[in-house]
């Protein structure tokens, strides 16, 4: 198996994202996010890493002859009145998005609230990316589904809706919902930057694509297999499970990368 490259526009060089903050988050769940995406540029003392595991997505733009891309929190804007209220629509996600920015080249990330339903999540995703072609610029939403699925979008971190019920993992920040939030913001991010427009890297069809995160669904660590996230560190305090190292002494839980350069799932534990 490769994900095949189809010569399209990758998101390379410094790339600036804005967050919005659609409902009600408190600061210690915004800097649970923030952090992640600071730890994306910065190689800490102790590895695995967040850097680590980003090193394989810049495997992809080498691949392509394009630059390395570095992640720049360039605005964060917080929406805590709901203003188009706590049921969107699909393409409601996308006006937001445009909303908050239509630069070309820069990517947003809509963060909906655990009391915000959204138009598939939990039925058929846990977090999409899209784009506007015109604009060339890229769009990434993820629901917090502590309250709504997180058997389905917050494993391993609560039990699964289906399968072997194991006991859940310790969430790395204390926080299920939004652990949870940062495996998927972290698979879409890594399929948003290689695949932005839907000709970059990806298998199968257009419609459905693999890409580098979605190749490797519930694998976090060595010896993973359905119903069973692999074999990861745990905090000796707090008893967590995590996988990387972040800024400020963070933990987080990263899902395995397609490496192109080994047609492997890549764990960084």
């Amino acid at each position: 198996m490769s994900l095949t490259y189809h010569q399209g526009v990758l998101l390379e060089g410094n790339l600036p994202i804005s967050i919005l903050w659609y409902g009600e988050f408190s600061p210690a769940q915004k800097s649970i996010v923030s952090d992640f995406l600071l730890s994306l540029n910065q190689q800490e003392k102790q590895n695995p890493s967040v850097f680590l595991w980003w090193n394989t997505i810049q495997t992809y733009m080498k691949k392509a002859g394009k630059k390395e891309t570095h992640v720049v929190i360039s605005n964060q804007i917080s929406d805590n009145n709901y203003s188009i209220g706590k049921t969107l629509k699909k393409s409601q996600i996308s006006e937001l998005a445009l909303k908050v920015n239509s630069k070309p080249g820069e990517l947003t990330l809509v963060l909906t609230a655990k009391d915000v339903a959204v138009e598939g999540f939990c039925m058929s995703n846990c977090g999409f990316h899209g784009s506007d072609t015109k604009l060339k610029s890229a769009f990434i939403w993820v629901g917090n589904s502590v309250t709504q699925c997180p058997g389905q979008c917050a494993w391993p971190f609560h039990q699964p809706i289906y399968g072997p019920q194991t006991t859940p993992l310790g969430a790395p920040n204390g926080d299920v919902g939004l652990d949870g939030m940062i495996v998927n913001i972290a698979s879409l991010l890594a399929g948003t930057v290689t695949n932005p427009f839907g000709n970059g890297y990806f298998l199968g069809s257009v419609g459905a694509p693999l890409e580098a995160a979605s190749a490797c669904p519930g694998v976090y660590g060595k010896g993973a297999y359905p119903g069973y996230a692999g074999e990861l560190l745990v905090d000796s305090v707090t008893m967590a499970s995590y996988n990387a190292h972040g800024v400020s002494g963070r933990k987080y839980l990263l899902p395995a990368v397609f490496d192109p350069s080994t047609s492997q799932c890549s764990t960084i534990v």
